[in-house]
């Protein structure tokens, strides 16, 4: 029993004082990213997190999908989803919870983070002031946590900011901005003017279902009372749910962290108003067993401040592709920019503009150019307006702060700050490291002297020569021009022989196409064009190519659409081989080709964009000669996906027992073995909402044995389904070589390594 008499004085709350090596304030996406990776790299970090779950946007508080450059697979970014924390974030929550359910993504991320010993989760606290050693150094956060009562002080040489508003740096006097950037200023010409509107809004959503009997709903008060104030209003689908509904937006003109709470008020009214739409106007049918499961609580914030960083990223950038010589990450969602007025606007709900391909990210936009020992995360990052349209979206947010997890262990590593890892010439060693934890950072691939892999020779029992792409006997009739996507051997020319069935005399167009930039999936240029004459029926046709790439690269064998043609599928995939589709994903702002207006710095180009499984097949073919791009030599070349070229070693399907012999002249001290698996890269994986054809993607090994030469078991593993696969045994081994036992996937997949690292 506690009796405390009455005190004159103000009691104070319990104070915990806690120190670290690394602070993250947020716990989205890009905080729980960050915070993982230092962990995993030996700081001991604290995770402060002002919410009851992880996951800030993708939680179930607000319940929006996680996507980035894959963009709904409606854009030209092949093989682009995130690679590191993110991918096996998302391909865990593929296994666990297929169909999207939110609550359920809350505690794989949950799980992820109390996984790791060297994590302190702080959840429901609030950080709302800091504390500075000097004018460029911060000292401590102080926190507050109503649930337990407790305010805490939370040392660290090092922080990290990825509170979405921007708290700490702000609270240090950090350089800041809201608001569009005029055109003049970084020469944007996509610079939205002030009747656009200079802010993005916030977002909140609801979730139906359909009961057994009837159910009437009585509208509160504050209900939107008429729905044509809403212009898109005919839009609204009784069977729509969730962030299918991210255009019920609100707040662009307003200040969109002071009057966060104004905001959502306005939401309720429209949600509600919307529901009553839904269930009372009588215009939709089969709605009187309905009710409403759930509605959002606190609103998804998309833009508030953003600072500044040593440099700051520019539409240019994004849209041209730019190079840095810092990258440690990559985006590819388009410049998505929203009217101020959201949801009650009488223009587009969103303004989409795509670049070729992915682009760089640079070191320095996650560096405070004012706060020596701060990082900027997630949304706060710097970027102007525009470039962030871009770079905002979840999966590209985790990806770039894993660069910075990354980046606080060299920090404590080498006993400095953030800039001089750029200052004292440490950013190969950033990301080299990165990309061994499966970044992906394009054009930079992993340092061959990371791994003994590249002084030890490399057997394989077979590799994949694809001479033919056997037809399952199914047709498909060329509505849309379709292509295959093959990676092309530089000056080699090739034969293509296929069956295809015309209902009437008719006209084949056949053309091979390339992208202008070698690692680039948009097929701007046409190398050459053939018109092939057909009679009725079935028949084979040979198609032989003249015109080649002038350097390995991938390059479409495309057949633009005609109605009376048809040709054959197979059920058989490969890793790094597709069909893709002059197709329209109208989520994204696709409507088949990107016809920009004049002057706002866009470029113009055709969509040519994959189907989701279960269709997206290949089309049957045999192929002279062979496509030989799945050789042994792809391993140790340091890419761990699709880039350029298919980057992996595959096997044949006719090989019943797959297998890689690794060997060296002398023995190696092995510490770890750790394999790079196909968990198609192509694919979104959206966490929420979106149900996805399989819990496991259909590339991936999930059965190998790794031996030593003498046919010991080193290793077995049964079921996997993550990207990245890590043997480190009790003790170092003392060997000469190991092999690696593979079954393939399925009878119509091959098995696929893209990488090993050997240490």
């Amino acid at each position: 029993m506690i009796i405390d008499t009455f005190s004159k004085d103000v009691r104070n709350n319990k104070l915990v004082e806690i120190n670290a090596d690394f602070t993250v304030v947020g716990g989205g996406t890009a905080g729980v990213c960050a915070a993982i990776t230092s962990a995993r790299k030996g700081l001991k970090t604290i995770l402060i997190q002002d919410r009851p779950v992880l996951g800030g946007n993708a939680s179930s508080e607000v319940r929006l999908w996680i996507l980035g450059a894959t963009s709904h697979m409606g854009n030209n970014n092949r093989w682009a989803r995130e690679g590191g924390v993110m991918d096996e974030i998302l391909v865990e929550n593929l296994y666990r919870n297929r169909e999207g359910n939110a609550v359920i993504f809350d505690t794989i991320l949950l799980e992820k983070i109390l996984n790791e010993e060297n994590i302190t989760l702080l959840l429901n606290t609030s950080v709302y002031d800091v504390n500075k050693l000097d004018d460029k150094n911060i000292e401590s956060v102080k926190a507050f946590n109503s649930q337990n009562s407790t305010e805490y002080i939370v040392k660290a040489p090092l922080f990290c900011d990825t509170s979405g508003d921007g708290i700490v740096a702000f609270k240090t006097g950090a350089s800041f901005r809201m608001g569009a950037e005029s055109r003049e200023e970084f020469g944007e010409l996509f610079a939205p003017d002030k009747s656009y509107g200079e802010l993005l809004g916030h977002s909140m959503y609801f979730y139906s279902k359909n009961t057994n009997s009837p159910v009437k709903f009585v509208a509160p008060d504050f209900a939107l009372k008429d729905i044509t104030k809403i212009p898109r209003y005919k839009a609204i689908g009784k069977d729509d749910k969730g962030c299918r509904f991210w255009w019920f937006e609100y707040g662009g003109r307003h200040d969109t962290i002071h009057e966060t709470e104004h905001i959502k008020y306005e939401l309720w009214k429209v949600i509600y108003g919307v529901w009553d739409y839904i269930k009372n106007s009588g215009n939709f049918d089969d709605v009187e067993n309905m009710t409403l499961e759930w509605v959002g609580t606190i609103p998804g914030k998309r833009e508030s401040r953003r600072f500044e960083g040593l440099y700051m990223m520019k539409q240019q950038d994004v849209i041209k592709q730019s190079e840095f010589d810092d990258a440690v990450a990559h985006g590819g969602w388009a410049i998505d920019l929203h009217p101020a007025d959201g949801v009650y606007s009488n223009l587009s709900a969103c303004t989409q503009w795509h670049s070729k391909g992915v682009y760089q990210i640079p070191y320095r936009s996650f560096v405070s150019k004012d706060i020596s020992n701060l990082f900027l995360g997630g949304r706060i990052m710097s970027a102007t307006h525009v470039a962030f349209g871009s770079t905002r979206v979840m999966a590209t947010t985790g990806l770039c702060a894993q660069a910075i997890g990354m980046a606080a262990s060299l920090c404590k590593k080498h006993k400095i700050k953030p800039a001089d890892i750029l200052e004292k010439g440490l950013i190969t060693e950033l990301q080299n490291e990165l990309n061994i934890f499966g970044q992906s950072i394009p054009n930079i691939p992993i340092n061959k002297a990371s791994s003994l892999i590249a002084s030890a020779s490399i057997e394989a029992s077979s590799i994949l020569k694809l001479s033919e792409i056997p037809s399952s006997k199914n047709w498909f009739t060329l509505q849309t021009s379709t292509a295959q996507l093959l990676p092309f051997k530089a000056h080699q020319t090739y034969l293509f022989k296929l069956q295809v069935k015309a209902s009437q005399v008719t006209t084949l167009e056949v053309q091979l196409r390339t992208s202008k930039k070698s690692k680039n999936y948009t097929p701007e240029v046409i190398l050459e064009t053939q018109k092939i004459e057909l009679k009725p029926g079935e028949q084979t046709i040979e198609i032989v190519f003249k015109a080649t790439t002038k350097e390995d690269q991938y390059a479409f064998v495309t057949f633009m659409s005609n109605e009376f043609v048809e040709l054959q599928n197979s059920e058989e995939r490969y890793t790094g081989v597709l069909s893709v589709f002059n197709g329209v994903n109208k989520a994204v702002s696709n409507n088949g080709k990107q016809t920009p207006p004049e002057n706002i710095g866009v470029d113009e180009f055709e969509f040519w964009i994959p189907h989701r499984r279960p269709e997206g097949k290949n089309i049957a073919m045999k192929i002279s000669p062979a496509i030989d791009a799945f050789n042994t030599s792809n391993i140790g070349n340091g890419y761990v996906r699709p880039w350029g070229q298919v980057n992996s070693w595959t096997a044949s399907l006719e090989d019943e027992k797959p297998t890689l012999h690794i060997k060296w002249d002398e023995e190696k001290r092995i510490s770890e073995i750790k394999l790079f698996f196909d968990p198609d890269y192509d694919h979104p994986m959206e966490s929420t909402l979106m149900g996805h054809p399989e819990d496991v993607v259909p590339f991936c090994v999930r059965n190998y044995t790794i031996k030593d030469l003498s046919g010991n078991i080193l290793f077995n593993k049964q079921g996997n389904y993550q990207t990245i696969n890590i043997f480190k045994p009790e003790a170092p081994l003392l060997i000469d070589g190991f092999s690696i036992e593979l079954e393939h996937p399925s009878s119509v997949v091959p098995a696929s390594i893209f990488e090993i690292l050997c240490n």
